[in-house]
Protein backbone atom coordinates (compact mmCIF):
# COMPACT_ATOMS: atom_id res chain seq x y z
CA UNK A 1 0.00 0.00 0.00
CA UNK A 2 1.08 3.39 -0.63
CA UNK A 3 0.54 6.59 0.93
CA UNK A 4 -0.95 9.45 -1.68
CA UNK A 5 -0.17 13.14 -0.84
CA UNK A 6 -3.95 14.17 0.41
CA UNK A 7 -3.51 12.11 3.27
CA UNK A 8 -5.56 8.81 1.91
CA UNK A 9 -3.95 5.57 2.08
CA UNK A 10 -4.51 3.63 -1.42
CA UNK A 11 -4.49 -0.27 -1.06
CA UNK A 12 -2.62 -2.25 -4.32
CA UNK A 13 -5.36 -5.03 -3.52
CA UNK A 14 -7.82 -6.62 -1.04
CA UNK A 15 -5.23 -8.41 0.94
CA UNK A 16 -3.67 -5.25 1.58
CA UNK A 17 -7.19 -3.67 3.02
CA UNK A 18 -7.87 -6.48 5.02
CA UNK A 19 -4.07 -6.41 6.59
CA UNK A 20 -4.62 -2.64 7.34
CA UNK A 21 -8.24 -3.02 8.83
CA UNK A 22 -7.23 -5.93 10.78
CA UNK A 23 -4.70 -3.91 12.82
CA UNK A 24 -7.03 -1.20 12.91
CA UNK A 25 -9.71 -3.79 15.10
CA UNK A 26 -7.12 -5.37 17.04
CA UNK A 27 -5.82 -1.74 18.20
CA UNK A 28 -9.97 -0.73 18.65
CA UNK A 29 -10.33 -4.02 20.77
CA UNK A 30 -7.39 -3.77 22.69
CA UNK A 31 -8.22 0.18 23.60
CA UNK A 32 -11.40 -0.92 24.56
CA UNK A 33 -10.11 -3.37 27.57
CA UNK A 34 -7.94 -0.22 28.84
CA UNK A 35 -11.38 2.03 28.29
CA UNK A 36 -14.18 -0.03 30.15
CA UNK A 37 -12.01 0.64 33.27
CA UNK A 38 -10.24 4.22 32.65
CA UNK A 39 -11.94 6.60 35.68
CA UNK A 40 -13.91 9.21 34.48
CA UNK A 41 -11.69 12.56 35.12
CA UNK A 42 -8.90 10.91 32.34
CA UNK A 43 -11.83 10.47 29.45
CA UNK A 44 -13.44 14.03 30.48
CA UNK A 45 -9.35 15.07 29.65
CA UNK A 46 -9.06 13.60 26.58
CA UNK A 47 -12.55 15.53 25.49
CA UNK A 48 -11.89 18.87 26.73
CA UNK A 49 -8.09 18.69 24.90
CA UNK A 50 -9.71 17.30 21.93
CA UNK A 51 -12.31 20.68 22.02
CA UNK A 52 -9.00 22.53 23.21
CA UNK A 53 -7.18 21.15 19.45
CA UNK A 54 -10.30 21.72 17.28
CA UNK A 55 -10.41 25.46 18.17
CA UNK A 56 -6.52 26.12 17.79
CA UNK A 57 -6.35 24.29 14.64
CA UNK A 58 -9.11 26.15 13.44
CA UNK A 59 -7.58 27.32 10.14
CA UNK A 60 -5.96 24.19 9.82
CA UNK A 61 -9.87 22.63 9.68
CA UNK A 62 -10.89 25.06 7.70
CA UNK A 63 -8.67 24.58 4.69
CA UNK A 64 -9.32 20.71 5.07
CA UNK A 65 -12.97 21.71 4.64
CA UNK A 66 -12.31 23.87 1.58
CA UNK A 67 -10.59 21.01 -0.55
CA UNK A 68 -13.64 19.26 0.37
CA UNK A 69 -16.34 22.16 -0.67
CA UNK A 70 -14.42 22.57 -3.72
CA UNK A 71 -14.57 18.65 -5.23
CA UNK A 72 -18.04 18.55 -4.10
CA UNK A 73 -19.02 22.02 -6.03
CA UNK A 74 -17.29 20.78 -8.90
CA UNK A 75 -19.41 17.33 -8.85
CA UNK A 76 -22.37 19.55 -8.74
CA UNK A 77 -23.57 18.20 -5.36
CA UNK A 78 -26.82 20.31 -4.22
CA UNK A 79 -26.72 23.40 -1.87
CA UNK A 80 -28.32 21.39 0.64
CA UNK A 81 -25.46 18.81 0.79
CA UNK A 82 -22.99 21.33 0.62
CA UNK A 83 -24.66 23.08 3.97
CA UNK A 84 -24.19 19.93 5.84
CA UNK A 85 -20.04 19.52 4.41
CA UNK A 86 -19.39 23.14 5.39
CA UNK A 87 -17.04 23.76 8.12
CA UNK A 88 -17.20 27.64 9.23
CA UNK A 89 -16.22 29.35 12.85
CA UNK A 90 -19.71 28.74 14.19
CA UNK A 91 -19.58 25.11 13.28
CA UNK A 92 -16.30 24.29 14.45
CA UNK A 93 -16.82 26.14 17.48
CA UNK A 94 -19.98 23.88 18.14
CA UNK A 95 -17.73 21.11 17.57
CA UNK A 96 -15.68 22.14 20.60
CA UNK A 97 -18.62 22.82 22.70
CA UNK A 98 -20.08 19.59 21.66
CA UNK A 99 -17.34 17.67 23.43
CA UNK A 100 -16.96 19.67 26.21
CA UNK A 101 -20.95 19.10 26.71
CA UNK A 102 -20.07 15.27 26.42
CA UNK A 103 -17.31 15.64 28.83
CA UNK A 104 -19.61 17.51 31.41
CA UNK A 105 -22.29 14.55 30.96
CA UNK A 106 -22.44 11.54 33.78
CA UNK A 107 -20.65 8.73 33.12
CA UNK A 108 -22.87 6.08 32.41
CA UNK A 109 -20.00 3.21 33.06
CA UNK A 110 -20.86 1.63 36.41
CA UNK A 111 -24.05 3.11 36.46
CA UNK A 112 -26.56 0.76 38.88
CA UNK A 113 -29.57 1.05 36.23
CA UNK A 114 -31.64 -1.57 39.45
CA UNK A 115 -30.69 -3.46 42.58
CA UNK A 116 -32.85 -5.88 44.81
CA UNK A 117 -32.10 -9.19 47.30
CA UNK A 118 -33.22 -12.37 47.02
CA UNK A 119 -34.85 -14.41 49.47
CA UNK A 120 -31.51 -16.22 49.57
CA UNK A 121 -29.60 -13.48 50.90
CA UNK A 122 -28.09 -12.96 47.07
CA UNK A 123 -27.72 -9.36 45.93
CA UNK A 124 -28.16 -8.60 42.60
CA UNK A 125 -27.27 -5.06 40.34
CA UNK A 126 -27.40 -4.76 36.51
CA UNK A 127 -24.80 -2.05 36.10
CA UNK A 128 -24.13 -0.32 32.32
CA UNK A 129 -21.46 -1.89 30.74
CA UNK A 130 -19.63 -0.27 27.29
CA UNK A 131 -20.96 -1.81 24.02
CA UNK A 132 -17.54 -2.51 23.18
CA UNK A 133 -16.23 -1.47 19.66
CA UNK A 134 -18.61 0.16 17.60
CA UNK A 135 -18.32 0.85 13.61
CA UNK A 136 -19.80 4.32 12.40
CA UNK A 137 -20.33 5.18 9.02
CA UNK A 138 -22.13 8.41 7.71
CA UNK A 139 -22.39 10.41 5.08
CA UNK A 140 -21.44 14.33 4.83
CA UNK A 141 -21.75 15.68 8.00
CA UNK A 142 -17.75 16.07 9.18
CA UNK A 143 -19.12 17.05 12.80
CA UNK A 144 -20.29 13.19 12.87
CA UNK A 145 -16.77 12.60 13.52
CA UNK A 146 -16.39 14.79 16.82
CA UNK A 147 -19.88 13.43 18.28
CA UNK A 148 -19.37 9.81 17.13
CA UNK A 149 -15.76 9.41 18.33
CA UNK A 150 -16.61 12.22 21.74
CA UNK A 151 -19.73 9.86 22.53
CA UNK A 152 -18.04 6.26 21.73
CA UNK A 153 -15.17 7.54 24.25
CA UNK A 154 -17.40 9.04 27.07
CA UNK A 155 -19.41 5.69 27.04
CA UNK A 156 -16.24 3.34 27.03
CA UNK A 157 -16.19 2.65 23.93
CA UNK A 158 -13.73 2.16 20.78
CA UNK A 159 -14.81 3.73 17.76
CA UNK A 160 -13.94 3.07 13.97
CA UNK A 161 -14.93 5.69 11.99
CA UNK A 162 -15.86 5.48 8.01
CA UNK A 163 -16.79 9.31 7.34
CA UNK A 164 -18.15 10.28 3.49
CA UNK A 165 -15.98 10.26 1.05
CA UNK A 166 -16.74 13.95 0.00
CA UNK A 167 -15.72 14.85 3.64
CA UNK A 168 -12.68 12.70 4.11
CA UNK A 169 -10.06 15.89 4.60
CA UNK A 170 -12.18 17.32 7.46
CA UNK A 171 -12.90 14.34 8.57
CA UNK A 172 -9.26 13.39 8.83
CA UNK A 173 -8.20 17.08 10.50
CA UNK A 174 -11.00 16.37 13.35
CA UNK A 175 -9.57 13.10 13.68
CA UNK A 176 -6.08 14.49 14.36
CA UNK A 177 -7.35 16.73 17.21
CA UNK A 178 -9.81 14.00 18.75
CA UNK A 179 -6.07 11.81 18.54
CA UNK A 180 -4.31 14.98 20.28
CA UNK A 181 -7.13 14.85 22.77
CA UNK A 182 -6.28 10.95 23.63
CA UNK A 183 -2.54 11.64 23.34
CA UNK A 184 -3.08 14.30 26.40
CA UNK A 185 -4.83 12.24 28.64
CA UNK A 186 -2.92 9.34 27.91
CA UNK A 187 -5.34 7.10 26.67
CA UNK A 188 -4.71 4.71 23.84
CA UNK A 189 -4.89 6.00 20.04
CA UNK A 190 -6.93 3.16 19.09
CA UNK A 191 -10.18 4.23 21.08
CA UNK A 192 -10.75 6.61 18.15
CA UNK A 193 -9.76 5.37 14.70
CA UNK A 194 -10.94 6.12 11.11
CA UNK A 195 -10.77 3.98 7.85
CA UNK A 196 -7.76 5.22 5.95
CA UNK A 197 -9.56 5.39 2.62
CA UNK A 198 -12.34 6.46 0.80
CA UNK A 199 -12.57 3.54 -1.09
CA UNK A 200 -16.04 1.50 -0.84
CA UNK A 201 -13.91 -1.47 0.04
CA UNK A 202 -13.45 -0.21 3.54
CA UNK A 203 -16.99 0.10 4.15
CA UNK A 204 -17.26 -3.56 2.88
CA UNK A 205 -14.51 -4.67 4.85
CA UNK A 206 -16.50 -3.22 8.29
CA UNK A 207 -19.36 -4.70 7.78
CA UNK A 208 -17.42 -8.70 8.03
CA UNK A 209 -15.41 -7.54 10.71
CA UNK A 210 -17.42 -9.65 13.67
CA UNK A 211 -14.81 -10.55 14.87
CA UNK A 212 -13.64 -6.49 16.03
CA UNK A 213 -16.46 -4.85 15.45
CA UNK A 214 -19.95 -5.25 17.73
CA UNK A 215 -21.99 -2.72 16.66
CA UNK A 216 -22.61 -0.94 13.36
CA UNK A 217 -24.38 2.40 13.21
CA UNK A 218 -24.98 3.51 9.71
CA UNK A 219 -25.82 7.25 9.40
CA UNK A 220 -26.90 8.63 5.89
CA UNK A 221 -29.10 7.54 3.03
CA UNK A 222 -31.07 4.84 1.80
CA UNK A 223 -28.47 3.41 0.03
CA UNK A 224 -26.65 3.45 2.35
CA UNK A 225 -28.43 1.79 4.93
CA UNK A 226 -29.87 -0.94 2.60
CA UNK A 227 -26.52 -2.09 1.77
CA UNK A 228 -25.46 -2.08 5.55
CA UNK A 229 -28.69 -4.20 6.60
CA UNK A 230 -28.40 -6.35 3.56
CA UNK A 231 -24.74 -7.01 3.96
CA UNK A 232 -22.93 -6.75 7.41
CA UNK A 233 -22.42 -9.75 9.88
CA UNK A 234 -22.39 -7.66 12.77
CA UNK A 235 -25.36 -6.34 14.56
CA UNK A 236 -26.68 -2.86 13.07
CA UNK A 237 -28.51 0.22 14.88
CA UNK A 238 -29.72 1.81 11.81
CA UNK A 239 -30.51 5.89 11.29
CA UNK A 240 -33.01 5.62 8.28
CA UNK A 241 -33.83 8.48 6.28
CA UNK A 242 -35.81 11.37 7.35
CA UNK A 243 -39.14 11.74 5.98
CA UNK A 244 -40.58 14.02 8.52
CA UNK A 245 -43.71 15.38 8.63
CA UNK A 246 -45.94 18.42 10.35
CA UNK A 247 -49.90 18.34 10.87
CA UNK A 248 -51.49 21.43 11.34
CA UNK A 249 -55.16 20.86 12.66
CA UNK A 250 -58.05 22.79 12.70
CA UNK A 251 -57.55 23.78 16.10
CA UNK A 252 -53.93 25.43 15.07
CA UNK A 253 -52.76 28.58 16.13
CA UNK A 254 -51.83 30.13 12.84
CA UNK A 255 -49.08 32.45 13.59
CA UNK A 256 -47.56 29.58 15.45
CA UNK A 257 -48.49 27.02 13.07
CA UNK A 258 -46.50 29.19 10.18
CA UNK A 259 -43.65 29.83 12.45
CA UNK A 260 -43.06 26.08 13.19
CA UNK A 261 -43.52 25.06 9.65
CA UNK A 262 -41.24 27.77 8.01
CA UNK A 263 -38.18 26.54 10.78
CA UNK A 264 -39.00 23.00 10.36
CA UNK A 265 -38.85 23.53 6.20
CA UNK A 266 -36.66 25.85 5.85
CA UNK A 267 -33.92 26.45 9.07
CA UNK A 268 -31.48 23.53 7.84
CA UNK A 269 -33.46 21.45 4.80
CA UNK A 270 -30.55 19.35 4.40
CA UNK A 271 -30.27 17.87 8.16
CA UNK A 272 -32.65 14.54 8.69
CA UNK A 273 -34.82 16.74 10.98
CA UNK A 274 -36.32 19.17 8.64
CA UNK A 275 -39.38 18.50 7.75
CA UNK A 276 -40.53 16.64 4.01
CA UNK A 277 -44.01 16.86 4.21
CA UNK A 278 -46.95 18.92 5.73
CA UNK A 279 -50.24 17.67 5.93
CA UNK A 280 -52.86 19.99 7.09
CA UNK A 281 -56.77 19.46 7.97
CA UNK A 282 -58.69 20.29 5.31
CA UNK A 283 -61.88 22.09 7.21
CA UNK A 284 -59.28 24.94 8.00
CA UNK A 285 -56.63 25.13 4.86
CA UNK A 286 -58.07 28.08 3.86
CA UNK A 287 -57.66 30.19 6.94
CA UNK A 288 -54.04 27.89 7.98
CA UNK A 289 -52.54 27.06 4.60
CA UNK A 290 -52.04 30.68 2.73
CA UNK A 291 -49.69 32.18 5.30
CA UNK A 292 -47.33 29.19 5.20
CA UNK A 293 -47.19 28.98 1.52
CA UNK A 294 -46.33 32.65 1.05
CA UNK A 295 -43.65 32.40 4.03
CA UNK A 296 -42.31 29.17 2.19
CA UNK A 297 -42.74 30.53 -1.34
CA UNK A 298 -40.67 33.70 -0.36
CA UNK A 299 -37.59 31.66 1.14
CA UNK A 300 -37.54 30.37 -2.22
CA UNK A 301 -39.03 26.41 -1.10
CA UNK A 302 -40.70 24.69 -4.25
CA UNK A 303 -44.19 23.30 -2.59
CA UNK A 304 -45.67 20.32 -4.13
CA UNK A 305 -48.92 19.62 -3.48
CA UNK A 306 -52.42 17.80 -4.05
CA UNK A 307 -55.04 19.46 -6.04
CA UNK A 308 -56.96 21.04 -2.81
CA UNK A 309 -53.71 22.79 -2.18
CA UNK A 310 -53.30 23.84 -5.80
CA UNK A 311 -56.14 25.40 -5.98
CA UNK A 312 -54.77 27.78 -3.40
CA UNK A 313 -52.05 29.44 -4.83
CA UNK A 314 -50.53 29.19 -8.53
CA UNK A 315 -47.52 28.48 -7.35
CA UNK A 316 -47.80 25.04 -5.88
CA UNK A 317 -47.07 22.13 -8.20
CA UNK A 318 -48.57 18.97 -8.40
CA UNK A 319 -47.53 16.38 -6.38
CA UNK A 320 -47.15 12.65 -7.27
CA UNK A 321 -47.27 9.51 -5.30
CA UNK A 322 -43.80 9.70 -4.95
CA UNK A 323 -43.51 12.87 -3.38
CA UNK A 324 -45.21 11.68 -0.12
CA UNK A 325 -42.38 9.49 0.40
CA UNK A 326 -39.55 11.39 -0.41
CA UNK A 327 -36.90 12.61 1.71
CA UNK A 328 -35.59 15.97 0.05
CA UNK A 329 -33.12 17.09 1.56
CA UNK A 330 -33.72 20.39 -0.10
CA UNK A 331 -35.68 23.50 -0.34
CA UNK A 332 -38.78 21.29 -1.48
CA UNK A 333 -41.71 20.28 0.92
CA UNK A 334 -44.94 18.18 -0.20
CA UNK A 335 -48.14 19.24 1.19
CA UNK A 336 -51.44 17.14 1.57
CA UNK A 337 -54.50 18.08 2.86
CA UNK A 338 -56.77 15.31 5.19
CA UNK A 339 -59.97 15.13 7.16
CA UNK A 340 -59.11 15.03 10.50
CA UNK A 341 -56.46 13.79 12.84
CA UNK A 342 -57.27 10.67 12.14
CA UNK A 343 -56.90 10.49 8.36
CA UNK A 344 -53.12 12.41 9.42
CA UNK A 345 -52.48 10.04 11.46
CA UNK A 346 -53.00 7.21 8.96
CA UNK A 347 -51.06 9.08 6.16
CA UNK A 348 -48.04 9.74 8.29
CA UNK A 349 -47.92 6.31 9.50
CA UNK A 350 -47.84 5.09 6.05
CA UNK A 351 -45.86 7.02 4.42
CA UNK A 352 -43.52 8.45 7.15
CA UNK A 353 -40.08 7.05 7.71
CA UNK A 354 -40.73 6.34 11.54
CA UNK A 355 -38.05 9.50 12.69
CA UNK A 356 -39.29 12.34 13.40
CA UNK A 357 -43.34 13.86 13.14
CA UNK A 358 -45.15 16.45 15.58
CA UNK A 359 -48.19 18.22 15.33
CA UNK A 360 -49.55 21.82 15.79
CA UNK A 361 -52.83 22.45 17.90
CA UNK A 362 -54.63 24.37 20.77
CA UNK A 363 -56.79 20.88 20.80
CA UNK A 364 -55.45 18.68 23.78
CA UNK A 365 -57.22 15.78 22.98
CA UNK A 366 -56.45 15.85 19.28
CA UNK A 367 -52.40 16.60 20.02
CA UNK A 368 -52.77 13.47 22.91
CA UNK A 369 -54.26 11.34 19.99
CA UNK A 370 -51.53 11.95 17.65
CA UNK A 371 -48.56 11.50 20.14
CA UNK A 372 -50.26 8.43 21.41
CA UNK A 373 -50.68 6.62 18.00
CA UNK A 374 -48.10 8.46 15.76
CA UNK A 375 -45.11 5.27 15.85
CA UNK A 376 -41.84 7.32 15.13
CA UNK A 377 -38.80 7.67 17.30
CA UNK A 378 -39.61 11.06 18.72
CA UNK A 379 -42.95 12.69 18.34
CA UNK A 380 -43.44 16.55 19.24
CA UNK A 381 -46.55 18.68 19.92
CA UNK A 382 -46.20 22.66 18.93
CA UNK A 383 -42.39 22.16 18.35
CA UNK A 384 -40.47 22.32 15.12
CA UNK A 385 -38.90 18.72 14.02
CA UNK A 386 -35.62 20.58 13.82
CA UNK A 387 -35.30 19.68 17.48
CA UNK A 388 -34.38 16.07 16.69
CA UNK A 389 -31.37 16.14 17.66
CA UNK A 390 -29.13 14.62 21.21
CA UNK A 391 -27.48 18.24 21.53
CA UNK A 392 -31.40 19.70 22.05
CA UNK A 393 -32.60 16.77 23.98
CA UNK A 394 -29.81 17.73 26.93
CA UNK A 395 -28.03 14.66 25.73
CA UNK A 396 -24.66 16.29 24.48
CA UNK A 397 -24.66 15.26 21.66
CA UNK A 398 -25.73 11.47 19.40
CA UNK A 399 -24.10 9.84 16.75
CA UNK A 400 -27.77 9.64 14.57
CA UNK A 401 -31.65 8.58 15.35
CA UNK A 402 -32.09 5.16 15.71
CA UNK A 403 -35.70 4.43 13.67
CA UNK A 404 -35.52 0.79 15.22
CA UNK A 405 -36.86 -1.08 18.45
CA UNK A 406 -34.60 -3.08 19.41
CA UNK A 407 -31.67 -2.02 21.90
CA UNK A 408 -31.74 1.93 21.05
CA UNK A 409 -34.59 4.58 19.61
CA UNK A 410 -34.20 8.38 19.22
CA UNK A 411 -31.10 10.21 19.47
CA UNK A 412 -28.27 7.52 19.93
CA UNK A 413 -26.39 9.42 23.28
CA UNK A 414 -24.30 8.00 25.97
CA UNK A 415 -26.76 5.67 27.59
CA UNK A 416 -27.76 4.55 24.98
CA UNK A 417 -24.31 3.45 23.70
CA UNK A 418 -23.77 1.15 26.55
CA UNK A 419 -25.36 -2.21 27.64
CA UNK A 420 -26.03 -4.23 30.96
CA UNK A 421 -24.06 -6.91 32.98
CA UNK A 422 -25.95 -8.79 36.19
CA UNK A 423 -23.68 -8.57 39.21
CA UNK A 424 -24.25 -10.97 42.18
CA UNK A 425 -23.03 -10.85 45.37
CA UNK A 426 -23.32 -13.91 47.63
CA UNK A 427 -21.94 -14.81 51.19
CA UNK A 428 -21.20 -18.73 50.14
CA UNK A 429 -24.80 -19.75 48.75
CA UNK A 430 -25.54 -22.88 46.48
CA UNK A 431 -28.76 -24.06 44.95
CA UNK A 432 -30.65 -26.55 46.54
Amino acid sequence: MTDTANGETKFKDDAALHEAMTAIGTSARNAVRELSTVPSESKNKALIEAAKSIRESRETLKTANGLDMSAAEEKGISGAILDRLLLDDSRIDGMAKGLEDIAALDDPVGAVMAEWDRPNGLQIQRVRVPLGVIGIIYESRPNVTADAGGLCLKSGNAAILRGGSESFHSSSAIMDCLQDGLRMANLPTGAIQQVPTRDRAGVGKMLTMSDHIDIIVPRGGKSLIERVQNESRVPVIAHLDGNCHIFVDKAADPEMAKEVVYNAKMRRPGICGATESLVVDRSAAVQLLPPIIEALSTAGCEIRGDEDTQALDTRVRAATDEDWDTEYLDTIISVKQVDGVGEAINHINRHGSHHTDSIVTNDTQAATEFLDRIDSAIVLHNASTQFADGGEFGMGAEIGISTGRLHARGPVGVEQLTTFKYVVRGDGQVRP
